[in-house]
């Protein structure tokens, strides 16, 4: 696995999300062959509710640790899915995951979800790379195309720069030192995070 989509499937997890990486998306083409249109980096979803380090059972200091990221615009009782690209330079969508193959492909995997089914959901992400729908349970569904990289600024509901994530997982390592001591981590980029942080480093972003 590319190292950056690691460390941002490794973010999205830490942050709540359920992950999926590296879709592949196949089509047939003008020779009736099928063929790879393209793959999609990552897919996430998270169901409403906070998320913590660790479960206290409602005790006193369990807000202490709650795991908040702003970056990520979460509402309350909304349920967010991102389809994302991650690119190690500038963050950019590919053309390709416009199409609708590509989307209907994705989407397909959450069609129980959206109370109307996926075609208004892809609909509005092909026009507008956001959609905002009911799903069964009566929550509203945020469905987002999102492209992670190396960017300058804070993030949007479109782009996270990679420097905001690295930021955020080396905040949680340094915050939660005690909680995640006994962890390991078997990911080669929140590993190494953890190693840099244990050693002493720093982040600074120039």
């Amino acid at each position: 696995m590319d190292i950056a989509v690691n460390l941002v499937e490794s973010y999205l997890r830490l942050n709540g999300y359920l992950t999926l990486t590296e879709v592949e998306v196949q089509h047939p083409g003008a020779s009736g062959l099928y063929e790879s249109i393209t793959d999609i980096d990552v897919v996430a979803i998270r169901f409403p509710g906070d998320m913590f380090a660790a479960d206290l059972h409602g005790e006193a200091d369990s807000r202490m640790l709650l795991i908040e990221d702003d970056g990520l615009y979460l509402g309350p009782e909304m349920v967010d899915v991102i389809i994302g690209e991650v690119k190690e330079g500038p963050a950019r969508l590919n053309a390709a995951v416009r199409r609708h193959e590509v989307l209907h492909m994705v989407l397909r995997r959450l069609d129980w979800i959206y109370e109307s089914g996926v075609d208004p959901v892809l609909a509005d992400l092909q026009r507008r790379g956001l959609s905002e729908a009911m799903g069964r349970s009566g929550a509203v569904i945020r469905t987002r195309l999102v492209a992670f990289g190396a960017d300058p600024g804070e993030p949007t509901l479109h782009l996270v720069p990679l420097s905001h994530v690295l930021e955020r997982m080396v905040e949680f390592m340094e915050r939660f030192d005690d909680v995640l001591r006994p962890t390991q981590f078997k990911e080669p980029a929140p590993a190494l995070l953890r190693l840099l942080v244990k050693c002493g480093f720093r982040l600074t972003n120039r």
